[in-house]
């Protein structure tokens, strides 16, 4: 992975990759169906920041990587003010980057 991007709250090093295409789907049909509006903002404001797409989109994922972990890891429903309250705080990240 390039250095330029923020590691994910997820194991990427999955052979297959299933949980990062699901994360990335998600997001690209967020950003589609204006569902949650925050998405779709957040992308926007991330590039007019300066990143590029699919920086910002690294970011997005992030947050929603937050989600997935506490759904996989703890049985946890998606929380979708705590979702909502990450994509607003990047690109500082949800958590310790180094921690992961």
């Amino acid at each position: 992975m390039n250095d330029q991007y923020p590691r994910l709250l997820v194991d990427e090093s999955e052979d297959d990759g299933k949980v990062l295409e699901v994360i990335f789907d998600t997001i690209e049909n967020q950003v589609r169906d204006g569902e949650p509006p925050e998405v779709a903002a957040t992308l926007a404001r991330l590039q007019g920041e300066g990143h590029s797409r699919e920086q910002a989109l690294r970011y997005i994922a992030c947050a929603l990587s937050v989600e997935f972990f506490e759904i996989l890891e703890h049985g946890a429903r998606f929380d979708g003010e705590r979702y909502a309250d990450n994509l607003a705080a990047l690109p500082a990240l949800p958590y310790d980057e180094d921690a992961i």
